[in-house]
């Protein structure tokens, strides 16, 4: 209830509504009347976005400019029942959560539960995928499956990223920012004129950034002081990116647009602070010399010394640590137009080198230092034909999709000095087709019916290799493979999967649209790369290693959505306002448990079934001329209908499988999120404009785990050590634009973020009771402000 009235109250600071859906044709450049068309091409096809039967948010590109947004990171909560939040310990790991739906395990060999997309290619993995495109045309955010269109893993939704094209018309633009932290950011566009056949455009920004949290020396006399090569600070940026678009008429009817992006990132990452160790004289603390649990005789690792629940500035480390990425990618688009039908080629190739080195102790004691080194590549073709009857009655997408991968991480490790060092190695190669269609038919002028499919067929292989080189608690003091599994040592794991979807909408008039939709979306299964359980009893019989969770891989997750929806346009089109109802039913939820019992691992589980629905409410307002109103209200009801976990204590100590589902967190799905914004012109004349921009978005209390809710003992691995207690952040913008300057147009801004000083933990890693029950905490950004000085010409 508390929630709830906060967003309520929230809500009508900013009016009821969403700052995404139609901003930029509010503005300076729309209707003074009123609010303009927003066209999107969700459904590949250009299309007013009031006309898309789906839940949809639309982010313009002049919003993006006046809020800086140039990266997903930055998108945080603008799309109801829509969180973006960046991995723990990363800040170029994306994790997207709609609708309650979300891929908590960042490792490579994992698929996400939303699809990404970049110009219409496919981003297939977490890790890299926080990246910056300096020149946005606009940001489409689907929410609920989007299987037909955009295939496997996009269960819970999918996020198009689109940048403007070449105009073949000579401009650009200009960008300079600097702000507290010593932050600088460099922006630049240039537009080509024309040169026959040709239109291109070249667009990058760079950023630099100090840490948020400086080094300092061991400040507890008498134990390990912080190593030589440990940084003087962590939670730096240093990132650069380019983007390259070249089109080439070739004809009145075929056109290719070439795009190539590169981005690299060399910083360090967030501090991993330390929030809670079990306590000595529990019988588990590893970190208690006088534990029974305590594994390295001579040692102290007092960690509970350094816990702190509350925002550090200053910490002591030990490790260097690192965060680098490098990503480019090469896109070729080929389009004949055919009359009343287009034929479309998107042929695509990604890469990606990423790294991190973590010291996961948050302390300066030796206790946890990992690293994961990542290769990976991926192809893509698609081919789409697009189309209407000549009476309109009829319109029709029809595709084929190919996708290759091939994924590779080392990961080491290094606990308790060097008292325990691993090697631990996994890759995968996936291979997947995919044929669908969709056609909307018009039964009549009002009432549209729309059917869609996509038959999917992948493969997946895998390779693992794990070796312990010291190892003294065990009693292993020489290297010794555990496990070398090569590709091909099991076999492949295939997956044939059909997604349906069936959309009834009716126009009411020409201001009002109600649909209904169902629809399925699928996540594809695979093998646990990372698995360190190893010639376990229960296997299969032959089963290589003993490595379970390699011989069966986890099943594919599945959902049935079903949805209503109202579009509306009021007041002469001053208004919008929309509104989604759905109730999501999910089989076969992947679930991932992150453990540390032979160092950082996770365990893979098909085990729930769950009901999700909600309502999202989003509209904007324009009362006048020159003032924008705009927000969003998102409610969410989630729930296990089954959660099966073995129990040992069960059948008389014999041990069963059981339903846990009334004590299980549901991850990232906050019960309310909201959003508000304003958008107002102050003044106009011949020298310019002075806008005043305002943004304020909230987010109730999460889990961030599928942990217990109630536990036997407090160092049971509970839920409610990793919950966020959410979070209200704040941004203004005041600007000065238009203002004429030598043939162009000048704009000077003072701004700042997260003005309130939000300071409760995002995100968290809980190593659990075999790991003394090591409590990682990560924080929004600080309170940033700053000046940007910009010139378009």
């Amino acid at each position: 209830m508390r929630d709830l009235l906060a967003a309520t109250a929230l809500t009508t600071l900013a009016a009821f509504a969403s700052p995404a859906l139609a901003q930029d044709a509010a503005q300076d450049g729309g209707n003074d009347s009123g609010i303009g068309e927003i066209v999107v091409t969700a459904q590949k096809r250009s299309e007013n976005i009031q006309n898309v039967p789906i839940a949809i948010s639309a982010l313009g590109s002049q919003y993006l400019e006046s809020r800086g947004i140039t990266s997903i990171d930055n998108l945080g909560t603008l799309a109801p029942n829509v969180k973006f939040e960046r991995a723990p310990s990363s800040k170029t790991i994306s994790q997207i959560a709609i609708r309650g739906s979300v891929t908590i395990n960042p490792a490579i060999t994992w698929e996400p539960a939303v699809g990404l997309y970049l110009n219409g290619v496919y981003i297939a993995k977490a890790q890299g995928s926080i990246f910056d495109v300096a020149d946005l045309e606009r940001v489409e955010i689907l929410r609920g499956p989007q299987g037909t269109l955009y295939g496997r893993n996009a269960l819970a939704g999918a996020v198009n990223l689109i940048p403007k094209a070449p105009s073949g018309e000579a401009g650009g633009r200009a960008e300079v920012s600097y702000g507290n932290y010593n932050e600088l950011r460099l922006k630049g566009v240039v537009d080509l004129p024309r040169m026959g056949i040709f239109s291109a455009k070249v667009s990058g920004q760079y950023v630099r950034r100090d840490g948020l949290v400086d080094i300092v020396p061991n400040p507890v006399a008498g134990v390990v002081t912080a190593l030589p090569n440990a940084v003087s600070e962590t939670d730096t940026v240093r990132s650069g990116s380019v983007m390259v678009q070249i089109r080439a008429e070739l004809s009145d009817a075929i056109t290719a647009d070439y795009t190539y992006d590169y981005s690299r990132q060399n910083q360090t990452p967030p501090f991993a602070q330390l929030l809670r160790v079990n306590r000595n004289g529990d019988p588990r603390d590893i970190f208690d010399p006088n534990s029974p649990s305590y594994p390295f005789a001579g040692a102290v690792f007092p960690l509970d010394r350094y816990t702190n629940p509350d925002r550090a500035t200053t910490a002591s480390i030990n490790e260097a640590v690192y965060e680098k990425s490098r990503s480019y990618g090469h896109a070729l688009t080929l389009a004949a137009d055919l009359g009343d039908a287009t034929l479309k080629s998107i042929t695509a190739y990604r890469d990606l080198a990423w790294s991190d080195g973590l010291d996961l102790d948050g302390s300066p004691t030796p206790v946890a230092f990992t690293q994961r080194i990542t290769d990976y590549w991926a192809f893509s073709q698609e081919l789409q034909l697009t189309g209407q009857t000549l009476s309109d009655t009829l319109k029709y997408v029809v595709g084929a999709f190919y996708f290759k991968e091939r994924a590779e991480t080392s990961n080491p490790q290094t606990y308790f000095g060097g008292g325990t060092d691993l090697v631990s190695d996994y890759g995968s190669r996936t291979e997947a087709f995919a044929l669908y269609a969709q056609a909307d038919y018009n039964v009549t002028d009002a009432f549209k019916l729309t059917l869609g499919a996509r038959y999917t067929h992948e493969k997946k292989d895998i390779r693992r290799f794990f070796k312990v080189n010291f190892d003294a608690q065990n009693g292993v003091f020489a290297p010794t493979v555990i496990a070398d599994l090569p590709y091909g040592t099991f076999p492949d794991a295939k997956y044939n999967d059909f997604s349906p979807a069936i959309t009834a909408s009716y126009e009411v008039n020409s201001d009002v649209n109600v649909y209904a939709r169902f629809a399925r979306g699928f996540k594809s299964g695979g093998f646990n790369g990372e698995t360190n359980v190893f010639f376990d009893p229960n296997a299969p019989a032959g089963c290589p290693s003993g490595a379970t969770e390699l011989c069966q891989p986890y099943r594919p997750e599945k959902v049935d959505s079903y949805e209503l929806g109202l579009k509306t346009k009021m007041l002469g089109g001053k208004v919008i306002f929309n509104v989604a109802a759905f109730r999501d039913e999910h089989k076969d939820m992947q679930l991932s448990i992150f453990t540390a019992t032979s160092g950082a691992a996770s365990i893979v589980r098909n085990a729930a079934g769950a009901r999700i629905q909600g309502l999202e409410f989003e509209t904007v307002i324009r009362p006048v001329d020159g003032v924008t109103l705009n927000g969003s209200l998102a409610l969410l009801d989630s729930k296990y209908k089954r959660f099966i976990e073995f129990d040992a204590t069960a059948n008389n100590g014999a041990g069963a499988n059981v339903d846990v589902s009334n004590n299980r967190a549901f991850p990232h799905a906050p019960k309310v999120t909201a959003s508000g914004g304003f958008d107002v012109r102050v003044a106009r004349g011949d020298w310019g404009r002075f806008n005043l921009y305002g943004d304020v978005s909230y987010v109730s209390s999460y889990y961030t785990f599928p942990y217990a809710l109630s536990v036997a003992t407090a160092s049971d691995q509970s839920a409610a050590n990793t919950k966020s207690k959410g979070r209200t952040v704040v941004n203004l913008r005041a600007a000065v634009a238009e203002v004429p300057l030598g043939g162009g147009t000048a704009e000077i801004a003072l701004w700042v973020r997260n003005l309130t000083k939000e300071s409760d933990p995002s995100n968290f890693i809980d190593f659990g009771p075999g790991f003394g029950g090591l409590t990682l905490g990560y924080f929004p950004d600080p309170r940033m402000y700053g000046l940007t000085v910009g010139m378009r010409f």
